[in-house]
């Protein structure tokens, strides 16, 4: 079985590059991220006519998450986890897999913009917020994917300058802490249970030539329950929707069960 993440950075623009890219990739579930469009708009149709169910949680252009699936999503949820902040960041359903059903979830994580900011304790409380919401969920559901843009870059590995950009959003010691919090829950970053080559990333800025240099980071991730981890047989990128014209800034990531 294969789930992918990707954030598209807007649905909109980018729908044929997912179209593109789902006839060329045999994935089971995907999710998706910053859609930046409401429900109502949500192409419904031309992903059924790709062979996939999908539910969207919408926002007018900001946000915005989705899950699509080979077979029906069961029990979606559209998710505020924290108080006050109604932003659509994170849905989560129930899929049928080999060895039983599977929750999975897309999650848009808060970007923060820089510490000392505003929206950087927004992006505290929110990662506060996301943390009790997953310790719930591994408590209905030892079976699960949470995947998404995190929006942060936890080891030294997975920032093309981490020394420069040690202090300055999706590097800070708070993230990472917090993304250190959700492993602590028993999740495995699925990446890191394989060697990868050095300069692995799924994001690089539109300016200054940045992905023709590699100059990236690796903010999206996939984490899997301590129960599902041993069946994680392989987590890769892969960069070439990045080269298409008028591309997302991400790309997509891939994990293979057995």
């Amino acid at each position: 079985m294969q789930l992918a993440t990707w954030n598209v950075n807007s649905l909109g623009v980018r729908l044929p590059h997912l179209q593109q890219w789902l006839a060329q990739q045999p994935v089971d579930v995907l999710a998706l991220q910053e859609l930046k469009m409401t429900d109502e708009k949500f192409p419904h149709d031309e992903l059924r006519a790709a062979g996939f169910h999908a539910a969207s949680f919408g926002q007018k252009s900001y946000n915005g998450v989705a899950l699509l699936a080979r077979t029906p999503l069961r029990d979606v949820e559209r998710i505020t986890p924290c108080d006050g902040d109604d932003s659509a960041r994170l849905i989560a359903a129930t899929v049928d897999a080999p060895g039983g059903a599977l929750r999975v979830a897309s999650a848009y994580f808060v970007n923060g913009q820089a510490p000392g900011t505003e929206k950087f304790d927004d992006k505290m409380r929110w990662l506060d917020a996301l943390h009790d919401w997953l310790q719930g969920e591994l408590a209905r559901h030892e079976r699960l994917l949470l995947m998404g843009d995190f929006n942060i870059a936890p080891q030294d590995a997975d920032s093309h300058a981490p020394a420069a950009l040690a202090h300055t959003v999706c590097h800070t010691p708070q993230e990472k802490a917090h993304f250190a919090r959700l492993l602590a829950l028993g999740m495995a970053d699925a990446f890191r249970l394989f060697d990868q080559p050095a300069g692995s990333y799924t994001w690089w800025d539109y300016r200054q030539a940045s992905f023709r240099r590699n100059q990236g980071l690796r903010i999206d991730h996939i984490l899997a329950s301590r129960a599902l981890a041993p069946q994680v047989r392989a987590c890769t990128i892969d960069r070439i929707p990045r080269t298409w014209e008028r591309p997302s800034d991400h790309a997509p990531m891939l994990v293979e069960l057995a």
